[in-house]
């Protein structure tokens, strides 16, 4: 996730002190799954907090009576604001594996938004190469932990005889990962930016029952 608007929170500077996150994001994920048991696609969700949420109508100048309701106009405005800037190697915070390879996935296409109790919403839509549900993760984390990703909000598949396992992170790894980061670097590795998002990743899998002869 990286916009202009996301700079203004980051003050322009991507350089976390420390691991601990920002911005926080209740995320759901559907996958679509073919008859084959393939996983040819994802839609994202991600809710946003209340904060950033608050930031982002501000810089966009939107809901100026402050109801916390849009106009048809100004959710047009916002739509697809958080997949503006791509940087070149900017993954979308989307990782998947099938058997530990990573698959290259093409830019995700906004699909939607809405702003609701405070809170915006935005989806969005990726292409995944046709890739068998055997053998797949798939992870969602920020490598900076900027942002924190929860699947909170649930993981869903079109192929019924498939069923998805949520893992979550082990918070005591993750935590001694990051002191042992911070502990065995110099002060100019602690100003760069710290890769340790992935140890507070959820890990998704898939799974499909075999067909019947």
């Amino acid at each position: 996730m990286r916009h202009a608007a996301f700079a203004l929170v980051l003050g322009l500077v991507a350089a976390p002190l420390g691991a601990h996150p920002h911005i926080f994001v209740e995320t759901a994920l559907r996958f679509e799954v073919n008859e084959q048991s393939e996983v040819t696609g994802v839609t994202v969700t991600w809710t946003y907090d209340d904060f950033f949420t608050l930031l982002i109508l501000e810089d966009y100048g939107l809901d100026s009576d402050g109801d916390g309701r849009l106009t048809e106009a100004e959710l047009d405005t916002l739509f697809g604001f958080d997949l503006i800037e791509w940087p070149e190697g900017f993954e979308g915070d989307l990782y998947v594996y099938s058997n530990g390879d990573k698959i290259e996935m093409p830019r995700p296409r906004p699909t939607g938004v809405s702003v609701e109790n405070g809170f915006i919403t935005a989806t969005h839509y990726r292409d995944i190469p046709a890739t068998p549900v055997e053998g797949l993760e798939v992870l969602q984390y920020d490598p900076t932990y900027y942002v924190a990703y929860d699947v909170t909000q649930g993981v869903s598949l079109t192929n019924t005889a498939c069923e998805a396992t949520v893992t979550d992170p082990n918070q005591a790894a993750a935590q001694a990962a990051v002191e042992e980061e911070l502990n065995g670097g110099s002060m100019e590795d602690i100003f760069n930016e710290m890769r340790v998002g992935i140890h507070f990743s959820d890990t998704i899998t898939i799974s499909c029952a075999q067909p019947s002869n």
